[in-house]
């Protein structure tokens, strides 16, 4: 594999790390995800806008320009052998003497790598999988795409360890997501999702849903949305880079409307699929928009 160090492109094996990075030593750094289709990468100035918000949060100082960071990222697309891929980097704050407060004049440090991009199979969406729920107890920065990740770790492994899907997470009894997605529920015809706050990841997915649904005129409606109501749900879709859209047909053990991908949920991943070709077939070095 051709990985990307610090401006470089290189074999993994050569690519290394200080101890003293503070990424290793603290989490101390942020992170996208960039889904690329036909060598295309999919909403990349999404992305990149939200690496820009992700690093003022932390206060780490953006390395690169936009025109920047599009160069890298093509190069190790290019670099790899694969068309479908997906492409992750991170930027920590840099190496330093281990201590809590910000180090001077430390350049971040940059890695980014390739791997072929999984989405889930055609026959798993068509049955939809199971989820589990539990307590949301992360800290109450879930917006910043933190490398600090055990919180939603611990939290996945729970439906890892079930066979689910997903963790779906609740925050004194109201949704927030799930513990690598985004969440939305049906109710009455009407597609139903958290805003976006402090206390979600605003996904690059979500928006492209959401967009979606306004074109063609699917009600949808962002608000607080309780426990109780998701598990009254007519259906349950958890969204994200790599499972796209996604149906949950089950919450712990309970069956969700009539145990099957839902109409509306049918409607809305054809009209994903139908947006992804046009990056296909568009097969040129930019990202499509909605």
């Amino acid at each position: 594999m051709t990985v990307f160090l610090n401006g470089k492109l290189l074999p993994i094996e050569q690519a290394t790390v200080s101890v003293l990075d503070r990424g290793f030593v603290f989490g101390d750094g942020v992170y996208e995800l960039i889904p690329v289709y036909s060598r295309a990468p999919f909403r990349m100035d999404d992305h990149l806008a939200r690496l820009e918000r992700s690093l003022g949060a932390v206060r780490i100082k953006n390395p690169y320009t936009a025109a920047q960071w599009r160069a890298h990222i093509f190069g190790l697309i290019d670099a790899q052998p694969h068309e479908d891929q997906g492409v992750y980097f991170q930027v920590t704050r840099g190496v330093a003497k281990r201590d809590h407060a910000f180090p001077k004049n430390v350049e971040p440090t940059v890695f980014m790598m390739s791997n072929p991009l999984v989405n889930p199979p055609a026959a798993q969406v068509e049955s939809g999988g199971p989820a589990v729920s539990a307590e949301d107890n992360r800290w109450l920065r879930c917006d910043i795409k933190s490398i600090s990740l055990v919180g939603n770790v611990l939290l996945r492994q729970l439906s890892a360890e079930a066979g689910a899907a997903e963790t779906i997470l609740f925050r004194g009894g109201m949704l927030t997501e799930a513990s690598a997605s985004n969440v939305f529920i049906v109710k009455r015809d009407v597609i139903l999702s958290p805003p976006k706050s402090s206390l979600i990841l605003p996904g690059i997915t979500y928006d492209v849903v959401a967009e979606l649904a306004a074109a063609n005129g699917l009600p949808m409606e962002f608000r607080q949305i309780s426990e109780k109501e998701v598990r009254a749900a007519d259906e349950i879709w958890v969204t994200s880079s790599s499972k796209e859209v996604f149906a949950i047909v089950s919450l712990d053990g309970a069956r969700v409307g009539d145990g099957r991908p839902g109409p509306l949920f049918r409607r809305m991943h054809q009209l994903y699929q139908e947006f992804k070709q046009k990056v296909m077939r568009a097969g040129k070095r930019e990202a499509v928009s909605a």
